[in-house]
């Protein structure tokens, strides 16, 4: 599964908005593989930065696939997007 999980999550999607949703939504965006589905990025992220997920959003644009994150409270999108390189 470490493996799968790292195949999964490609890199973190870092936009302005994507930044405003952190702080004030506690949200993260990340860009996935294009075969990922909710249930496995869900997976991904949890075992990845030890934290929870309320709820995944996906867009697929034209460059991939690109899921938004929103964490259960008591966790912080800040913190979580500091281990994840976004800063």
């Amino acid at each position: 599964m470490t493996e799968l999980r790292h195949r999964i999550i490609l890199h973190a999607y870092v936009t302005e908005k994507s930044m405003d949703e952190m702080e004030r939504q506690n949200k993260l965006e990340f860009v996935v593989d294009r075969r990922a589905r909710r249930p496995e990025i869900k997976a991904a992220v949890e075992q990845t930065y030890q934290c929870k997920v309320a709820k995944i959003t996906i867009k697929i644009v034209r460059t991939g696939k690109i899921a938004t994150v929103r964490l259960a409270p008591g966790f912080s999108a800040e913190d979580i997007g500091g281990r994840a390189g976004v800063f």
